[in-house]
């Protein structure tokens, strides 16, 4: 049986890592443990991306910066996606909004600046080691994934 697996924000190389937020292992000489990862890692944020694409094509304030504090810019979003589910609900889905993002039309997300060190201490090591071992288990793995890294 494995451990229980916390709750975690997906990031790339431009995040630190942290215990709440991973990211991909560096490096080009990595064993393929670690390559798995990175793969698990990158499709899970490349959903999250096509959501965000999606939502961002119907809502224009998601195109720029949202130069607000933390507690109200988190507002402006959670109000986005109630109104999207909404408007979903009600007129259905607009396949043309989910087309553009297929086909890489979708606004580019912008990197985020580094402060400091991207290297994640003890605790958030242990936590991406964790998910690690769980992606290349017998109860976590999925049957693509060698094929994917090869």
């Amino acid at each position: 049986m494995h451990e229980e697996l916390p709750f975690i924000l997906v990031g790339d190389e431009g995040f630190a890592l942290t215990p709440n937020l991973l990211r991909p292992y560096g490096g080009t000489h990595l064993n393929n443990d670690k390559k798995i990862f990175n793969y698990r890692l990158s499709r899970a944020r490349r959903y999250v991306e096509c959501a965000f694409g999606i939502l961002a094509n119907k809502w224009r304030i998601l195109h720029r910066p949202i130069d607000l504090n933390v507690d109200t810019a988190i507002k402006v979003i959670k109000a986005c996606t109630v109104l999207h589910n909404f408007v979903r609900e009600k007129d259905g889905i607009n396949f043309e909004s989910y087309q553009n993002i297929e086909n890489g039309q979708e606004q580019e997300t912008r990197p985020v600046d580094r402060n400091g060190s991207t290297r994640g201490g003890p605790n958030a090591n242990a936590i991406r080691t964790a998910f690690t071992n769980y992606f290349v288990s017998d109860i976590g793995s999925v049957p693509w994934q060698a094929a994917a890294i090869n």
